[in-house]
């Protein structure tokens, strides 16, 4: 049987990504297209905005990068809420700090916010979340590191117009790099074997 010229390529550049992917990762990238169809009730706000969620498990440190603008109302509060009955839809109480996440721009249509919360601290939750979620922080650290794995857990945006949130996502897991080239390698393997049975 003839191999491909391109396999011996393609088994290389697979241990590439494999000896590249650093063993037993510790965080944990997700991300949330914020916008007024994402809020529940369904709303027609013009803005938009993305986040970043990345976990680290070893430190505890879970690090929050938001971008938003257009809104029809200025800011009042952003947070995250954990956890939906259902992935990827319906709604959940406060997780995260409250009113708000600490430094959050408030009273404007657009803006930035970026900052990293110490979840071994009770002052990083909503005091509510840790009681209903075994009483301490590392229950609730948890709790809400689950409910954002399970697709429970989703970043808002309120606002003087939409006082329940103008935008808001679910977050979602990012594929790391080698996941992606893993994909593509797969993807190009399945290709070359079609190929050659049509040929």
């Amino acid at each position: 049987m003839k191999i491909p010229r391109l396999l011996p390529v393609l088994s290389m550049s697979l241990c590439a990504a494999l000896l590249a992917s650093p063993a037993g990762a510790t965080i944990f990238n997700y991300s949330a297209s914020l916008s007024g169809p994402n809020e529940f009730p369904v709303n027609a706000s013009p803005g938009t905005g993305f986040a970043t969620v990345d976990y680290d498990n070893v430190l505890h440190l879970m690090h929050v990068h938001a971008t938003f603008s257009g809104l029809t109302g200025t800011t009042t509060a952003s947070h995250i809420h954990a956890a939906t009955p259902t992935p990827f839809a319906g709604t959940a109480g406060v997780a995260t700090t409250t009113p708000t996440f600490a430094g959050f721009p408030l009273g404007v249509t657009s803006g930035t916010y970026d900052n990293t919360l110490d979840l071994t601290l009770a002052s990083s939750y909503n005091p509510s979340y840790v009681t209903a979620n075994g009483g301490t922080p590392a229950s609730a650290e948890l709790a809400l590191t689950s409910a954002i794995a399970s697709g429970q857990a989703y970043l808002n945006i309120h606002s003087t117009t939409f006082g329940g949130g103008e935008i808001r996502g679910f977050l979602q897991p990012v594929p790391e790099p080698s996941s992606l080239a893993l994909l593509g390698i797969g993807g190009i393997l399945a290709w070359t074997a079609k190929r050659r049975r049509v040929g």
